[in-house]
């Protein structure tokens, strides 16, 4: 049997492990930390429990696609439901309003309570379907890097709407031009955040998003987000997979132009093909130290990171669903000091998400698990510490004056992930989240390929590579990057 050796057990590493399991080979993953699933990981604090990382789960079908073609039943490993609320979102003003799956019902909410017609929201969810029929076979599901994908029937398709896909227009304008009241435009200019964007600078294709929310739907795993990573590690390992943790991989071994294998605790595994699933800049700034730099990619701006609070709370609010936005009065500001001043705009936008709403073993009785995060700058050497502190107290306030509450006396246990944290247990560049940001509108194709055009046999998955960043791209990275070998 050939040998597959893969660097990293992130989502995106694990989904690799599988494919190339059933691809024939046999299959080694080498994992610095003590555990799999990079980012997509689990706290537990005297009785509460929170998912560490991704918190939205949209394109289940990625997940049950992996079950599948190892010929089992997703549902044995693996269950979810659909939310019928996507979101909850605030305003400082006292403005509430729930976004339905149901589209009609979302609509209804819009035009009831914001007097946004309905039918702008039935517009703005057909045109993200339309970017998403026309732009998601290339660039989410082939490679952008090779001939084929841009030379097929699925291509001229799309070149003959390249005018309606928001290529030349920001996601900001787009929706300026859709929506007339303001609250409209900054919820759907959220969007950008998803792949740690600026809706003020990322082109308007990235309105792709809200189709996978609202017309596809989003889902809760019954288990928490990091039973994703549990359910397809148990599924590799079924499969013969080996995985070795808290054995960082020193470098990656070339000869000849050709991965040979990598280099572990002072020694040589050798593999006919080797799988990189860190994060591409950190990649290439130690374990490919030695090999010829892209540095065109190393050089772009990263995206936005997170500061998340994790917070036991005392008190069940009714009012609050599993994802709750609190709304920043000046989004536009906020985005300013994320990408351009590296700083934390002190009224931010705040994102708690309540997995206890669903599943009620993850905090005690009568309390809920607040994760409570807001979009900050990647790690550019900040005063983290001041920003930390700061930001805490902007978010109490807000809090406070929103839900008419005192937070700091309900806060029973606490723990803090931010991006100098992120950056030293991940290996993620600067701490952001995504690799690349996405502000300009060639940022598509300024994400690495899922191969190497300079070494044979390397190969890259994850969120810092094409596709890009979340769970759903980071899983198709592995897909794209798995057709290619032996190709």
């Amino acid at each position: 049997m050939k040998t597959a050796l893969i660097v990293g057990s992130g989502i995106a590493g694990i989904a690799a492990s599988i494919r190339m399991a059933l691809k024939g080979y046999q299959v080694q993953v080498f994992e610095a930390n003590a555990y799999p699933g990079g980012k997509l990981s689990e706290i537990e604090i005297q009785g509460y429990r929170f998912d560490a990382g991704p918190s939205l789960f949209t394109l289940p079908d990625q997940v049950e696609e992996l079950f599948r073609l190892a010929g089992e039943d997703p549902k044995e490993y693996f269950e979810y439901l659909k939310l019928d609320v996507a979101c909850h979102y605030f305003w400082e003003d006292g403005k509430q309003i729930k976004a339905w799956s149901d589209q009609d019902r979302f609509a209804d909410e819009v035009e009831t309570k914001l007097g946004e017609p309905g039918k702008h929201v039935r517009e703005a969810l057909k045109r993200s379907a339309f970017i998403y029929d026309h732009l998601a076979p290339l660039f989410m599901h082939r490679s952008l890097h090779q001939l084929g994908t841009w030379i097929g029937p699925q291509a001229l398709k799309s070149y003959l709407k390249m005018g309606k896909l928001g290529i030349f227009s920001t996601m900001n304008k787009a929706n300026e031009e859709l929506f007339s009241n303001p609250k409209m435009v900054q919820l759907f200019n959220r969007y950008a955040t998803y792949n740690g964007s600026d809706p003020y600078q990322t082109p308007a294709t990235l309105n792709i998003i809200p189709h996978l929310e609202f017309n596809i739907g989003a889902f809760f795993p019954k288990k928490g987000m990091h039973d994703i990573t549990l359910s397809l590690y148990r599924l590799a390992l079924s499969l013969g997979v080996t995985y070795h943790f808290n054995s960082p991989v020193e470098e990656i071994l070339v000869e000849r132009g050709k991965a040979i294998g990598v280099q572990v605790k002072g020694k040589a595994v050798r593999g006919e093909v080797v799988i990189n699933n860190m994060d591409m800049v950190n990649a290439y700034k130690t374990i490919l130290k030695k090999q010829k730099q892209p540095k065109k990619l190393l050089e772009q701006p990263k995206s936005s990171s997170a500061l998340i609070f994790y917070w036991g709370i005392k008190k069940v609010f009714p009012e609050l669903d599993l994802h709750n936005i609190l709304f920043s009065d000046d989004y536009r500001t906020e985005f300013e000091h994320i990408f351009k001043k590296g700083s934390i705009y002190h009224d931010p936008t705040v994102y708690i998400n309540i997995t206890s709403v669903y599943k009620n073993d993850d905090a005690p009785p009568g309390c809920m698990n607040w994760f409570t995060m807001i979009n900050v700058p990647n790690n550019q050497g900040q005063d983290w510490d001041k920003l930390i502190e700061e930001a805490r107290k902007n978010i109490i306030a807000k809090v406070n004056r929103i839900l008419k509450t005192d937070l700091e006396s309900l806060i029973e246990v606490e723990e803090i992930l931010e991006p100098r944290i992120i950056e030293s247990r991940t290996s993620s560049a600067q701490g952001a989240l995504y690799g690349n940001s996405s502000n300009n509108k060639f940022a598509a194709f300024l994400r690495h390929a899922n191969f190497s055009s300079d070494i044979k046999n390397l190969y890259f998955c994850g969120g810092s590579v094409h596709p890009g960043g979340g769970i759903p791209l980071s899983l198709l990275s592995a897909k794209i990057m798995t057709e290619m070998v032996g190709g």
